[in-house]
């Protein structure tokens, strides 16, 4: 039996596989993707685990769970500071270090990217969202996810209750963003009123009474 198979058989996936095109994935983030993964986000789809454990994917319907968004490059960031000043002894170069995940807790998950070529032999690495404590898991993140949802493998960094229900996977869905009603400029703002004078090849004073001409054409844009 696969991993895929046994988190299948332990937390079935509540939707149809995808096809998500993969040399175009792989192209935005100028590395392989492991294998693994590659059948894990097909079969489940964007979402999260037990309610705590959300794995990046190239559909995550926000910035904060993609995968080719960009928290990965955020995140890297962020070790690097720590790795550089020594706020926290990060144990990898964060160079390989690539999140793709989260928890509800704040603390992520990263594949360990070296050798940079070879993503079959990528291993986990999970930080502690508010302090040192690192855990490696020396396994691909499908078999992680196995070890960790059959309890199997504890990391400390999880909350002990984590398998006190059976393990269950939820689906992540678009989030519909009501844009924002536009505002125009109000006309009692003159250097707001000047500069899109000029922008538009109005002669208009630095100083002064604004022309009513000007004005009335800056609300007419506005429709006022």
């Amino acid at each position: 039996m696969t991993d895929l198979e046994a988190l299948v058989r332990l937390c079935p996936p509540p939707n149809p596989p995808m096809h998500i095109n993969w040399n175009g994935i792989e192209a935005r983030l100028g590395m392989p993707v492991p294998e693994d993964y590659k059948a894990l986000a097909d079969r489940y789809g964007p979402g999260g685990f037990c309610d705590y454990l959300t794995l990046y994917h190239p559909n995550g319907p926000t910035e904060y769970v993609n995968l080719t968004g960009p928290m990965p490059a955020r995140i890297r960031s962020y070790l690097r500071t720590d790795y550089d000043r020594g706020t926290y002894p990060v144990p990898y170069d964060p160079d390989h270090l690539f999140a793709c995940g989260v928890t509800g807790n704040g603390e992520y998950l990263f594949w360990i990217t070296d050798p940079a070529t070879d993503s079959g032999r990528w291993r986990i690495a999970v930080n502690e969202a508010r302090g040192p404590v690192w855990f490696t898991y020396d396994g691909t993140v499908t078999s992680f996810l196995v070890s960790v949802l059959t309890g199997a493998t504890r990391v400390p960094q999880f909350p002990d209750g984590l398998l006190d229900e059976p393990p269950t996977f939820s689906p992540s869905h678009p989030v519909l963003v009501k844009p924002r009603p536009y505002v125009a400029p109000v006309a009692n703002d003159t250097g707001a009123l000047r500069a899109w004078a000029r922008g538009n090849g109005y002669d208009v004073p630095t100083r002064g009474r604004v022309p009513a001409d000007i004005r009335q054409a800056w609300e007419d844009a506005h429709d006022y």
